[in-house]
Order: C-alpha cells, then structure tokens, then sequence
C-alpha cells in the first residue's frame, strides 16, 4: 500500500522482455566482441525484401558468432545464426538465417506491432550516431509481427517511435529466414565520406527460452549500447533530407445520453475532420515533427477509477505525436540503470496530457450546459535530434485555443470561457562527456495564459515557469558506481486569489495550522519553490546497492505542465541486496533486495518510515514468485486532515505476493495480492490475469481484481467552529469506512496478418463506499476521535423523502455552544463500463484506415452496501454513449 507497492525501478528494460531481456543484453568479453567488427557490403541488384535471400549479396559467407545470454549466459547458442548486412543509396537492408534442427518445433504467434510476446524472433540494433549511448532497434518475428523502438541511456529502450520500414519472415527445411529493408530517412546520422555505426542482432527460440547477441550484457553488469561491436563498409551516403507528410481524414458520430429537454445535446453529433502530420529533416541532425489541425483523439479509452484520495489521478499518455520520442524529454534518470523509490513520487516535468486536456474554468448557474471535452490544439511542433558537439536537444511547442461553454438559463442562452488561450513549450538539452562517464542536462517549460476572463484569472495561473538542471558521475572508470542528481526552480504567477487558492491546495496544504515554517500568503501573486534529489546506484556485480535522498519544497509546482502528487517532503533510503544469476537445477536467478527508508516534512516531523524485504524468483520451468515484506513504525500524518494539523500514523505492515507463470503456454497466468494492516485499518487487493492464445494469431486476456479496504480514519469534511480549540478552531470529520471494488481488464487481439488487426478491451467496475460511525478528530499528534452520538455530542440522519438518507446533521456538544455542521450522505455505489473496438489496416508502410467504435455506460446511488447482481442490473440498463470513428492516414515521402 505505501512501501513495496511504492517501490519504482525504473529501469524500463526490465519491463520489456521481447526487446531486451531483464536484462539488456551484453557479452562475457566486451572488449573482444568490439574488435570483431562486421562489414556492410554496397548492393549491386535491387533487393526484394520477401525473407528468401536470394540476391547475390546473401550468398558470401555471414557474420555467426553468436552467444546465450539466456538461459546460459556464456554458452554456445542451441541452433546455428548467421547475419549479413548491405546498403544502396537509400536503406539498409539485413538479412538473417535462424537454422533450425527442428523447423516444425519453431514458435509461430502473430500479433499487433510492439506487441511483447514469447515467440521466435530476430533483431537489428543500430548506433548511428556511434555515441554508444542511443539508437534504434528493429524486431521480426518467424510469423511477421513486427517491434521497433529507440535505445537511450545506454541500457534502456522505448518502443513508442515508430518507423517506417520493412520486414519479411520464411520458413524452410533450414529453419527460418528474415530479411529488413530500413530506409536512411528512418535513421539519424551526420554525413561522412564513410562511416562507422554501432550494430547488434538477436535471435530468440521461443520454445528455449532462448536469446542469443552478438554482444549482450552480462546479467550482473550494465551497459548494451556500449558493447556494440562496429559495422564497417558503409560510403557515399547521404542522410535523409526529405518531408515526410501524413495527412488524414475522420469522420465521428456521437450517439450520447442527453437530458430531457437538453437543447445542446439531441443525442447525435456528426463530427467530420481533416488535418496533417509532418517530419523533416533539418541538416542530418534534427528532425522537425509538427501537426496541423491535429487529430488527438485516444485510441485506447482511459480506464474508470474512483478516487477518494486527495491526490490527482495519473494517465499514461496515448496520444502517437506525444509518445513517440517522449524518453528525449526524460528528465533526472541519465547514468544510472535503476532507481528506487520509497513513498516517493518524481515529479514529471512534462505530462504532455496537460496539452489538450478537458477545460478547467468553472461554470456559473445554469439548466443546460454543453461544454467541450477537450481543448482544441490549434498546432504543435517538435524538435528533436543532436547539434554541436553532440548535445541531444528536444524542444515541444503548442497553442490550444480559447474555449467557450454553451449555456441556457431559465430560457436564455449564453456562453462562458472556459479555457484561455494557452502557449505550452518545452526545451530540452543533455550531453554525456568522457565516454559516458559524466553527463550534464537541462530542462525548461513555460506555460502562458492570455487570461482576458476576470473569473478565469481567479481560476487559473497566468504563467509557470519551470527550470531544471540533471547530470551524473561515475565514481570509477569501470562505471560501478554512480551518482545522478537533478534539481529543479518554479515561479507560478497569477492574481491573489488563484494563489491564494494554490496554496491551499492539495498539494501544497500552507494553510496547516501546526506548521512550523510554512503559512499562507494572501497577498501573494507569485509562488517559487524548489526541489531535487541524488542516487547512489551500483551498476555491476551481485551485490546491490541503491541509495536516494531527495526534498520538495512545499512551494514547488510544476502541474500547469508537469504533474507532481505531493510536495513538503524529505525522503531517503538506503538499499541493498545480492543477486543469483547462474542457473542450477533449482532455480534459473533469485534476487533479494532489503531497504531502510524514511520520509520528513521540510518542519523535520517524520511522516513515514519502514524497513522493507523484497525475494524474486525464477524456477528452472520459467515460473517466478516475488514476495515482499514491509513494516512501518508509527509516524505523522500530515495529508488525512486535509490542510489540518498532524495525525498520529499507527504502526503498519504490509505483505505482496506475485506469481507468473511460463509465458511460452498456451495459458499464461499472473497473479498478485496485497495485505496491508495499518493506519487503523485493513487493506487487500488482489488479481489473476489469464492469457488464452487458443490460436497464434489470437489472444485472449481476462484480468479480474478484488480490492477490499477497511478504513478507521476517512476523510468525510471539515468547518470552523471557534469551540474547536484544541484543532486550531477547525472540526475534521471523518468515519469509519467499508469499500469493495470488483474490476476487470478484457482484451482480445486478433491479428488477421501482420498489417490487419482488430483489438477489443473493456473494464467493467463496480465499487461501494459504506461511511459509518462518524467521528471528530481530537487533538494533533494523536489518532484520537469522538463518535457522534456519545458524551454528549449527537447526530441526527436528513432523510431525501423517498425512505433514504440524503445526509446528517452533527453537533459536538449537543445542546451546548458548538457549531452544527451538515454534510450529504457520502455513501456510494458506482458502476462503469468502458470499452473499444479497433480495427487497423495498414495498407502500406507508414499509411492506415481505422475503425474504431467507444462505449461507455455508468451509474450511481447514494447506496454503501455491495451487491453485485443489482449493480450489474442497473449497468446493463444504464443507457449508454456510443462513438464511432473512421480515420484514413496517407504516409507521402517527398
């Protein structure tokens, strides 16, 4: 709940199995893997890229020393690779032959591109810019599913880029055959009279477990990129100069629940829309994406979530002119492979979602409202790539237009701004020096208003800036050992009233009447807080060591265009462990991790602390267990009173358990669960996903999950009462709480070919809140309450008229001076349904027709008990919101 479920590893390649392993690849000598180079021969006859190898240019002898970095790391691979690599004036073209003692035992699954599963699969990765840092990789599997990306950092990799290339599979007596076309327009290098990349391949067996590099990285050292041996042969060729442009066309139709009487809203809505998408080379060193009337709409629908949290709901970006390249703009984790955390949240200097997001003004009285659902992005433009001295840049700039709600009152119309006129931009810069060793970074984003409404300039921040520098060092030559650190300015500007209501906010709470340092200033118009952190990390070896200090002054603010969940904190941790990686006939690895962490707030009172235990596992049948332990002594609260003064934290402990089965089976199953008994309260979650592939090309996911949470302490609300001396003339309600959440994830995906695909999801959610036994909070520093009801103070239920209870009215001292206070019934009973279809054509490289249709469908009652067939009745009844879309993308290379 706070301690192993707060622990984020951010080393993405352990997250993504298919590319790299857990991995990134490496070799048992690299010096002697370097010194092999491979060389590229220039083609004299075109090639057809059809996976037969039948030009003249396969028929020399290819490049075949090939090692296991999995399951034995060191060990000559189980079957025979050979590779080649040519060019012409415009691509680079490989080829591969995976001989095969067994052809009819190769694993054949075909699924969407970047899609991660067990199969056979080859792979190129490419370093053009030689930097041995950053690069390319290209993935094919024996059925023709393909999977690209970009490599950072070294040992890192993000599939979000997607290239237009091609990619041919065949199977014979032989084994298997791959063959790739990789246009130079699709690749960044500066211009040479010859040239010297860095390349790799891979092959994976999927009916092994198999993974076999040319160069890999040893599971207890760092570094892939680096490794690379030199692909040698490459000259008179010219990076790519040219404009790519996709233009695309839409048509949506909105079948939505109106109201009776609703004069915005008749139920149907018929939305037709035309825009472009552009890339172009600047030099060989940049790239210019930009977009015109973009069409931002998601294809993938956010999933339902109930909150009732003080904190902000985070979602992942899904929009492709966004994702693609985000890991440019990745702020604070350069250097190091991992990075721990422990009840700490980075902030996110750039959550792009704030581009384009619902409006934020509020709206005055009305009947009838018809408000956008999202801000209308006139133009953005990207800049990306490396300039002098090999300085990586990034730099994103967007306009969103001024919105307007359509309202009706009493039979009048009128419209209220709801969003200003906003310019968002972002810039980017980082370089690495003496080979690796050291690195140095700076970020900044503005956010500008052009506020002509007086009610928004009360609303909204006029302008946010936000600066940052990062960098790292490595202690040793070997690159052991390393610090990175990173730390960062704000300065939020705005009329005494916006900042009046920032500081009070949620994430920043200056108004708590306990606090030392930190208090509200109502005369401000500008708020200017800082925050940073340092990480010790051990990069090799099968000790491990990660240790973090970091600090977020209660005034820092970076959500205009970054997101942060809290601030007012000092946390660290030291971190520790040792790593088995050889396999025995008992295990294939095992880690065990141990940490000593804390958190104060910037006034030195501790608001958390635990010791933690964490064992992974992974059986010789592929199957791996984790299992974590968490306790935490007790500590002070400083967000449960909500602006309040400080809550005793009770004593806590915390159990998860995870289980995952072999992911070569035609069932796969992941299991995880969660015990946490603390903060006067008990919470379990817990949830199986099963795979089904009943056939290679479909898949079929059911994930259920169970969370069940009861809470002595939940926040139901707050007022002032001058009797309220011993909490600062404040009375902090709260209750106890009773909450069941029954929710799934559905998904299947089909794949006709690997250029047709249609994918279903839906989340069916059903969650119940039951309040009882409400309570004041007594005295700071403690975990102390009055019922209502007793020693003399009383509370009497307001019934809704029709035999329910529509909220209470309390007194905490009956007859006696003390304020009355009324709230509304804060029980609830939600239901949602939210899913998609998505059909996708990709007609011809880098073009393709969607079709997509949404559904969405909710309920609620004032209602806390938990009943399943009665909410799954009322959702099905519930009437619902239909959307369909039809988009046709055109990829025109000019």
């Amino acid at each position: 709940m706070r301690t192993g479920s707060w622990l984020r590893v951010h080393c993405s390649l352990m997250f993504i199995p298919l590319i790299l392993s857990s991995q990134t690849p490496a070799h048992t000598d690299s010096s002697t893997a370097k010194s092999i180079p491979i060389q590229a021969m220039r083609a004299t006859e075109i090639i057809t890229v059809d996976g037969m190898l039948q030009e003249q240019v396969w028929q020399r002898p290819g490049y075949g020393e090939f090692k296991q970095q999995r399951p034995f790391e060191g060990a000559a691979p189980m079957q025979r690779t050979e590779v080649w690599v040519a060019y012409d004036d415009e691509a680079l073209y490989v080829a591969a032959r995976m001989y095969d003692t067994a052809p009819d035992s190769i694993m054949k699954m075909l699924a969407r591109r970047d899609q991660d599963f067990t199969a056979d699969w080859f792979a190129f990765y490419v370093d053009p810019y030689h930097d041995r840092r950053s690069g390319n990789y290209f993935a094919l599997s024996v059925s023709g599913s393909v999977v690209d990306g970009t490599l950072y950092n070294d040992d890192w990799d993000d599939n979000s880029w997607d290239g237009v290339w091609e990619g041919r599979a065949h199977i014979d007596d032989q084994g298997w055959t791959a063959e790739m076309r990789i246009p130079f327009s699709q690749l960044r290098f500066k211009q040479q009279d010859a040239y010297v990349w860095g390349v790799n391949f891979r092959r994976s067996i999927g009916r092994f477990y198999e993974r076999d590099f040319v160069v890999y990285r040893p599971n207890k050292e760092s570094g892939f990129v680096s490794r690379f041996p030199d692909l040698l042969g490459l000259e008179r060729i010219t990076p790519a100069r040219g404009i790519e442009v996709l233009p695309y066309v839409t048509t949506r139709a909105e079948f939505l629940h109106a109201q009776t009487n609703d004069p915005f809203n008749s139920g149907s809505k018929y939305l037709p829309g035309v825009g472009a998408d552009f890339k172009m080379g600047l030099g060989s060193n940049l790239t210019l994406d930009g977009t015109i009337n973009p069409d931002f709409g998601q294809v993938e629908v956010d999933p339902a979530v109930v909150n009732l949290s003080d904190v902000e709901t985070f979602f992942q970006e899904k929009r492709p002119f966004f994702i693609e390249g985000a890991n440019t703009f990745s702020f604070g984790q350069g250097g190091s492979n991992d990075f721990w955390g422990f009840n700490w949240g980075d902030p996110d200097f750039f959550y792009s979602r704030r581009i384009g997001r619902a409006p934020q003004g509020g709206l005055p009285s009305h009947d009838f409202a018809e408000v956008p659902t999202g801000v209308h992005i006139l133009g953005a433009g990207k800049l990306t790539g490396k300039i002098i001295d090999g300085w990586n840049i990034g730099m994103v700039h967007a306009v969103t237009s001024r919105e307007y709600a359509n309202l009706e009152s009493g039979g009048i119309r009128s419209r209220a701004e709801v969003e200003p006129l906003t310019y968002y931009g972002v810039a980017r810069a980082q370089r690495d020096f003496n080979d690796g060793l050291q690195g140095f970074g700076v970020i900044s984003t503005l956010t500008s208003r052009s506020l002509g409404d007086a009610a928004l300039r009360d609303q909204l921040s006029s302008n946010a800036l936000v600066v940052g520098v990062d960098g790292w060092t490595f202690l040793d030559s070997d690159k052991t050992y390393v610090i990175t650190g990173w730390g960062g300015l704000t300065s939020v500007h705005g009329s005494t009233t916006r900042m009046t209501a920032l500081q009070r906010g949620s994430r920043h709470y200056l108004q708590r009447p306990d606090s030392k340092r930190f208090h509200v200033d109502s005369t401000a118009t500008s708020m200017t807080g800082f925050a940073g952190r340092f990480t010790l990390n051990k990069q090799k070896g099968s000790f491990l060591l990660n240790a973090a200090l970091g600090v977020i002054d209660p005034r820092f603010e970076i959500n205009d265009l970054g997101f942060i969940w809290r601030t007012d904190v000092v946390n660290y941790h030291v971190a520790g462990g040792y790593k088995w990686t050889d396999p025995t006939g008992w295990y294939n690895s095992i880690n065990l991790m141990f940490s000593i962490f804390g958190s104060t707030n910037l006034d030195g009172e501790t608001i958390w602390r635990g010791y933690w235990t964490s064992s992974n596992w992974t059986l010789p049948s592929f199957y791996s267990v984790r299992i974590a332990y968490a306790y935490n002594p007790y500590s002070f609260d400083a967000r449960s009173t909500r602006g309040g003064p400080l809550m005793l934290n009770p004593v806590g402990w915390e159990i998860d358990l995870n289980f995952s089965s072999d992911s070569r089976k035609s069932v796969v199953a992941d299991f995880f669960g969660m015990i946490y008994q603390g903060g006067g309260g008990q919470q379990i979650n817990g949830g199986l996903d099963i795979q089904f592939k009943p056939m290679p090309n479909l898949s079929v996911t059911v994930g259920p999950s169970l969370n069940r949470n009861r809470g002595g302490a939940q926040w139901v609300g707050s007022y002032s009462d001058p009797g309220a001396t011993r909490t600062f003339g404040t009375r902090y309600i709260f209750a106890d709480f009773s909450q069941t959440e029954l929710s799934a994830n559905i998904r299947l995906d089909w794949t006709f070919t690997p250029e047709l695909s249609l994918q279903l999801f839906a989340q069916p959610l059903i969650s119940s809140g039951a309040y009882t036994k409400f309570k004041e909070f007594l005295a700071p520093r403690t975990f102390d309450f009055q019922v209502y009801g007793t020693n003399g103070s009383s509370i009497k239920p307001v019934p809704d008229g029709v035999g329910g209870i529509s909220g209470f009215e309390v007194d905490a001292d009956g007859p006696g001076p003390a304020t009355a206070y009324a709230f509304s019934n804060p029980d609830f009973s939600y239901k949602s349904l939210r899913g998609n279809a998505v059909l996708r054509w990709e007609f011809r490289p880098g073009s393709a027709l969607y079709v997509v249709w949404t559904q969405s469908r909710s309920d609620s009652e004032t209602m806390g008990e938990f009943q399943f067939n009665r909410s799954f009745s009322r959702l099905w009844q519930a009437k619902p919101d239909n959307i369909f879309m039809l988009k046709f993308t055109y990829w025109w290379p000019m």
